[in-house]
């Protein structure tokens, strides 16, 4: 009788660990998420108060190039009536978004130049909001005003 040989026997296999996270690593890995998302979060709303700073800034701007622009359509006899520190009227500016006007405020000061009394007048605008977290911000601009015009003021009463 022939007989065969039987194949030989695998060596016993260890049992299979399952093998998960330990509560170490899962906590590391939490506080790891936790500061990006976070990290995040303050970047974005950084970004959202510089977009707000810039918009505003934007807005300071043309409530000041309309208030000049407005005060340069006046006759001599009108800005010679202006005088001291007031408070313009932005609802004028912002027919359509009482809400803007709300939000800035534009102060006018009209005084004489010395020396040229009746002659020439200084005008500030002052801009003035408040931003989202709470900084208030101001935005100015500084002209002169002469009776005659700057043109006709510098090349004739300014030579004598």
């Amino acid at each position: 009788m022939h007989s065969s040989p039987l194949p030989p026997k695998r060596p016993a296999r260890p049992p299979r660990r399952r093998r998960g996270f330990t509560i170490l690593e899962v906590t590391i890995a939490t506080f790891v998420m936790a500061f990006g998302i976070s990290t995040s979060t303050y970047t974005v709303m950084s970004g959202f108060k510089t977009l707000d700073v810039a918009r505003n800034i934007t807005l300071s701007s043309q409530i000041l190039q309309s208030e000049m622009e407005r005060l340069r359509l006046m006759d001599w006899g009108d800005i010679a009536a202006l005088s001291g520190t007031n408070e313009v009227d932005l609802n004028a500016v912002f027919t359509t978004d009482a809400h803007l006007a709300a939000q800035f405020t534009l102060t006018r000061t009209v005084s004489d130049v010395a020396g040229k009394v009746g002659e020439m007048k200084e005008i500030l605008l002052v801009v003035s909001w408040t931003t989202v977290d709470g900084r208030p911000l101001t935005r100015q601009f500084k002209t002169f005003y002469a009776k005659d015009g700057l043109y006709d003021y510098y090349y004739t009463l300014a030579r004598s």
